[in-house]
């Protein structure tokens, strides 16, 4: 390093010590960024860009304009609140669609679309997409409804009206049990299909009892490991540990094996004379099933946060309050639970968030009582094939985290959670 007249700095090759530096925190930055370029692609592919694919999914509508193109054009010139059907052209361009989505066996895409939001246009689609074929001239409008009656009910015109812009918000209205007619006005649907509402409500109150569960059971078990002496904590903290090494499904399995009508429980207490072979309690399949599963199943994830924070709580603290004259349980109380809240916050806010999404437990042990949300969002995936509306039930459910992290955050505060 040298120093030149106008009392710069320089290195031993020229260059100003400021520009050697700046350059030397700009190399770091760079090698920092590369390292953590693969996590940050691993997060991107696996967490961003599916939240991002659900946002569009949620809200996405082009089904029943990319099938019917000519139709969802033709219509906008339609006054849906006519209560009349619409003019000759629109069924000409229905007609025209529909013999060219049947030809590419695209229509029922269309129609399953249609028929989320009014049951029976499936059949409606198929049907017309058969017989079409032979209109060749006009009239369009009186052979369209030769094939089928619906076409001359305003309310199938008012639906392709309705669904015809490339954006809805039919999903998330649906999943809040709600829905919208051609005139744009919000209604409750028939109370016979309010179902998403309460399946919210069961999912968070069974979530949050099954949380208090794991508090309970956890923190004596907790407090445990942290004051017994090594070599005691260390196979019971192996036993803690020892789910981890087991498939989920087998130990889900194993409630099932446990609780059944016919299990293990029940044959104990028919044996003990607790209760009588023909008083065989139902102890799965319904809500209790999946609040002994689910329980069972996160209660590592409330024992981990909570040993990990009491490990750092020095005995010379209880000692101190004895010292004082309080009483063991006024030293505890006053004393050692106050510095577990961190631990207590981080494993409730853990394992509430894990239940709340939790999906094969509650399908396996859970019956009609006791599924969650996530397990109606698997029903839209994989067999309703209604991907919009699952999409949507998703959202609210990610929305819904998000408000309950900030909430605490608020309350508790997310500096003070530790995980050690």
């Amino acid at each position: 390093m040298s120093t030149v007249a106008d009392g710069t700095l320089r290195t031993a090759d020229g260059v100003p010590l400021k520009t050697s530096l700046r350059r030397a925190t700009a190399r770091r930055r760079v090698r920092t960024f590369l390292l953590v370029v693969p996590i940050l692609a691993f997060l991107m592919v696996t967490f961003v860009f599916p939240v991002i694919d659900m946002l569009f999914r949620s809200v996405d509508n082009q089904i029943v304009s990319s099938v019917l193109p000519r139709t969802t054009l033709a219509i906008q010139s339609w006054d849906p609140a006519s209560e009349e059907l619409p003019p000759e052209f629109v069924f000409e361009a229905l007609v025209l669609d529909v013999q060219e989505s049947f030809k590419d066996k695209t229509l029922g895409r269309a129609g399953r679309r249609l028929n989320y939001e009014k049951s029976g246009v499936m059949s409606l689609f198929r049907k017309s997409g058969r017989r079409a074929k032979r209109i060749t001239e006009a009239p369009f409008r009186d052979q369209v409804i030769a094939i089928d009656q619906r076409w001359a009910d305003v309310a199938t015109w008012q639906l392709i009206h309705q669904e015809s812009s490339k954006v809805t918000e039919s999903y998330f209205l649906s999943a809040l049990d709600l829905r919208v007619d051609y005139k744009g006005e919000v209604s409750w649907k028939a109370e016979e299909r309010r179902i998403y509402l309460f399946l919210f409500y069961r999912t968070l109150w069974m979530s949050a009892l099954i949380t208090i569960f794991c508090l309970l059971l956890g923190y004596p078990i907790a407090f445990l490991l942290a004051t017994l002496p090594p070599r005691h904590s260390n196979l019971l903290l192996i036993l803690v540990l020892l789910p981890f090494w087991t498939s989920l499904l087998v130990r889900t399995t194993a409630w099932i094996a446990l609780l059944q009508s016919e299990g293990v429980l029940n044959d104990l207490m028919v044996f003990l004379g607790i209760i009588s072979e023909d008083g065989r309690l139902q102890m799965i399949h319904n809500k209790i099933g999946t609040f002994v599963a689910m329980t069972h199943i996160l209660l590592p994830f409330m024992i981990l946060p909570l040993y990990s924070v009491m490990k750092t709580i020095s005995p010379s603290y209880m000692r101190a309050a004895r010292s004082l004259g309080a009483s063991p349980f006024t030293s505890f109380m006053r004393v050692y639970m106050p510095n577990t809240v961190p631990g207590i916050g981080a494993g409730c806010i853990l394992v509430f968030i894990l239940s709340i999404g939790y999906y094969i437990t509650p399908a396996l042990v859970g019956g009609r009582t006791g599924t969650f949300i996530s397990n109606i969002i698997a029903l839209h995936i994989s067999e309703t094939l209604n991907w919009g509306l699952a999409a949507a039930l998703g959202v609210i459910l990610l929305f819904l985290v998000l408000l309950l992290y900030f909430l605490y955050d608020r309350i508790v505060g997310v500096a003070n959670m530790k995980l050690g």
